[in-house]
């Protein structure tokens, strides 16, 4: 069962917050289809925070086909993001070079901003391009997708 954390820091709304640790379980394989969330009430009591807040969080995850809504039974994730497993060998090469950086003095904010940089720069290159690629495609390919539309 996911344990939720909130960073009251992070400027990102507590709904979101909890979205995205769902997000990140499934992606992690610490969530499968069948698992069941934890309970409004049972955040609640975790977190302190206003039961109205996980039922937007849970209302997410369901709009975008993660989780379902059982009437009387819970909230149970439908499908996995699973990609990277917890035990990946690149999640171990990525905790020794944040240890490294926590060594180095960097605050863990230093390190985020460090990382999301480095992301940016080549997810970013290789979506744009694919647009690139999908720009020098046959126009009338183009020009079909746009009367589709």
């Amino acid at each position: 069962m996911i344990d939720f954390q909130l960073d009251d820091r992070s400027g990102v709304a507590t709904y979101l917050q909890l979205a995205q640790q769902v997000r990140h379980a499934l992606r992690l394989g610490l969530l499968q289809p069948g698992d069941k969330l934890p309970t409004a009430k049972d955040v609640v009591a975790k977190l302190a925070i206003n039961p109205n807040t996980v039922l937007k969080a849970y209302r997410e995850l369901e709009r975008e086909g993660l989780v379902e809504a059982r009437r009387g039974l819970g909230t149970f994730v439908r499908k996995s993001l699973g990609a990277t497993p917890v035990d990946s060998p690149l999640r171990t090469e990525l905790g020794a070079w944040a240890l490294r950086a926590r060594e180095t003095g960097l605050e863990r904010d230093d390190v985020a901003a460090l990382f999301t940089s480095v992301l940016d720069e080549h997810f970013t290159q290789f979506t744009k391009d694919q647009r690139d690629q999908q720009d020098q495609r046959d126009p009338r390919d183009q020009r079909d997708q746009g009367d589709e539309a």
